[in-house]
């Protein structure tokens, strides 16, 4: 696509501000002139080949734009009876350079927004620019439309008729025959018309489609008083503040565009969501907030960066009032529909504008983020994550995943609420789970390499972090290999029971025999495994079975501090009373002594507590240790009996979710 720009004209009405250059080299703000502006539009649209029409001051003006040094294959055409002569002579001047070309055409006076130039090239057909909010202007152009088509332009119409502008895009079926037109014109002698004259001849043989811009600035300047009116408008524009939001630690091509389009609306201010927003709405962040702050802070045409704290632009909004607020239109639907109507409400109060450029879904930006959940899944990377995001959010929560579609619900549920997401921060190998999945009693008759088979499932297509249900570890000797095996594979932790002896679930408490191990040798147990890992990332954390075999709050703690001496990771404290009285009391005692260890509860008959009251008072790990199985297995039984009872599977329908939704939790990769 070539742009011509028609700078032929005199200029007069400008006055002694046109007496030494043609009127297009005209200053409209500092260092800028109308131009120059034009020309940096163009080549941000991606237009790198134009054609300028001259006359007055021919040579001037090709030394001006010469002088710009910007990277464009400039085409100049004098038209050499200028002062006897209207630009539709100039035209067919060019017209060697410009048959057969979709075509941006402009005058050389016209000054218009960036998103105005955005707006008419993205146009799928042939358009020119005009004005439902404008008055009919007496003198100007105005165009006739019926039934969304431009029937005639000219400044003598005013019936059915918009302020229009010249600033055209012209598909080459269109724009020949209005250029054979224009030819017919000047060869018969009529080169003192308005090139619209040949157009409005042939208008019913084209179509040409207005393109409405509103209220945008596209305006001529003809004289001394438009010109202060159009540079008044630009330092409006100028001042005006936009906003973006990202979460991306991976800034690519598309951002960048994005991110140019919208720093032509104004000042242009990037909230960078923090890296517990970022955890809770993705994934967690590859990079952390400070650097992506940085790269954004770095990006040409960003203004300032700031932090967005939730999913929700709420707080940000209520803080910058923004003139602009851009996004992909990505979220229009889905999860985040909320968001964006959150956001278009907020702005309504105000005249606030949200402005929504189409999403890319390149082939490359998909492989990018491809690229980085297999990051996310390394072994390496994987491991420490939960140590992270313990730091990052003091209170992580987590689900059982007992097979790789368990381990893709608990990866992928997200949940919108109050402006924020939520979901789970790892996943929970139970072994009481594992062994059900398998229809085995939980006594830790399922060896660990069949254990081990679970998590390579789930970590084959999941990327959150693992914590695995290791019982009571096994011999101290047998442990130390568990221990190394599990760094290897990239699980996260492991938590051990101090009992003995063959397992019993906890939840039966002193209803079955249940050993506790003694202080020295569970100690001992957490020391070997300490000392068997190979990195600083994998957690140890020590289950405490004392509340649930009676043993008194204050056997609890003398063995909670002795663990932690050991050199446990991470404490958990486990109950089997409905009433979290006990659990209460445990933590606030424990952190009048250790502020900073982590406690982990498991919330299985104390569930009416909630992560946020978990949080408040010290907890750090909530785990929710069987849900998925003891919801499973019961819809899983009703959904046979109802095939049973009725002989067919037309009523068990209502009960099952699609193949096909099913199939979208499953990675192609």
């Amino acid at each position: 696509m070539k742009a011509l720009i028609l700078n032929s004209g005199l200029g007069h009405r400008m006055g002694v501000l046109t007496s030494n250059h043609p009127k297009c080299m005209t200053e409209i703000s500092y260092n800028e002139t109308i131009l120059s502006r034009q020309l940096k539009l163009l080549l941000d649209a991606g237009i790198t080949e134009v054609i300028i029409t001259t006359g007055y001051f021919n040579e001037v003006l090709i030394d001006y734009c010469n002088s710009l040094d910007l990277p464009i294959d400039f085409t100049f055409v004098n038209n050499p009876i200028y002062d006897k002569t209207n630009y539709i002579y100039s035209i067919y001047c060019a017209k060697e350079y410009l048959e057969n070309q979709d075509i941006i055409m402009m005058h050389g006076d016209l000054v218009f927004e960036s998103s105005v130039l955005d707006m008419l090239i993205e146009s799928n057909s042939s358009v020119m620019t005009v004005s439902s909010t404008l008055e009919l202007p007496e003198k100007d152009f105005k165009s006739v439309i019926h039934n969304h088509h431009i029937d005639k332009v000219g400044i003598e119409f005013f019936d059915d008729a918009y302020a229009s502008q010249p600033l055209y895009k012209l598909y080459q079926n269109d724009w020949n025959i209005w250029l054979d037109k224009i030819g017919e014109y000047c060869e018969k002698g009529n080169v003192n018309c308005y090139a619209e004259k040949a157009l409005n001849d042939i208008s019913n043989h084209i179509n040409i489609l207005p393109l409405d811009v509103k209220d945008l600035l596209c305006q001529e300047i003809d004289t001394p008083n438009d010109l202060n009116i159009v540079s008044k408008k630009l330092k409006e524009i100028e001042n005006k503040t936009v906003y973006m939001c990202f979460s991306t630690d991976m800034v690519h091509s598309g951002h960048i565009a994005i991110i140019k389009k919208a720093s032509k609306l104004g000042k242009l201010i990037i909230g960078v969501l923090s890296d517990e927003a970022v955890a809770s709405y993705k994934r967690y962040p590859l990079l952390p907030f400070e650097e992506r702050k940085s790269i954004f802070s770095n990006i040409t045409g960003v203004y300032k960066v700031i932090e967005q704290k939730t999913l929700s632009y709420k707080d940000n909004i209520h803080l910058l009032h923004p003139d602009y607020v851009v996004h992909g239109d990505d979220w229009k639907e889905g999860f985040q529909k909320t968001i964006r109507d959150e956001v278009i409400h907020l702005l309504s109060k105000y005249h606030g504008k949200l402005i929504e450029f189409p999403y890319s879904n390149h082939q490359k930006y998909k492989e990018l983020e491809n690229r980085s959940r297999a990051q996310l899944a390394m072994p390496d990377y994987r491991r420490g994550r939960l140590r992270k995001l313990i730091e990052m959010k003091k209170c992580v929560n987590a689900i059982e995943a007992h097979s790789g579609i368990t381990g893709l619900i608990a990866e992928k549920t997200v949940v919108l609420q109050d402006g924020k997401t939520y979901q789970f921060d790892a996943m929970w190998i139970s072994s009481l789970c594992d062994s059900t999945a398998k229809g085995k009693p939980d006594i830790e008759l399922v060896d660990m390499t069949s254990r081990f088979r679970t998590i390579d499932d789930i970590m084959e297509v999941t990327t959150k972090p693992i914590i695995f249900d290791g019982d009571t570890g096994g011999l101290t000797e047998h442990f130390v290999y568990t221990v190394r095996s599990l760094e290897r594979m990239g699980v996260s932790a492991i938590i051990i029971e101090d009992k003995t002896g063959l397992k019993k679930n906890s939840l039966f408490g002193t209803e079955v025999k249940q050993t506790q191990d003694t202080i020295e040798n569970f100690t001992n147990k957490i020391r070997a495994g300490k000392k068997a890992q190979k990195t600083k990332e994998f957690m140890i954390c020590a289950r405490i079975e004392s509340l649930i075999l009676e043993q008194g709050m204050k056997d609890a703690l003398t063995r909670a501090f002795a663990y932690v001496e050991a050199g446990a990771d991470a404490i958990m404290i486990h109950s089997r009373k409905k009433d979290p009285t006990e659990i209460f009391e445990f933590v606030e005692k424990f952190r009048e002594k250790d502020k900073t260890t982590p406690i982990v509860v498991v919330p299985t008959s104390f569930n009416t507590v909630t992560e946020e009251e978990f949080k408040t008072r010290g907890v750090n790990v909530v785990i929710y240790a069987n849900q998925l199985t003891r919801t499973g297995f019961p819809a899983m039984q009703n959904a046979a009996k109802t095939i049973l009872e009725h002989h067919r599977a037309k009523e068990c329908d209502d009960m099952c979710m699609s193949i096909k939704e099913i199939i979208t939790l499953i990675p192609e990769e």
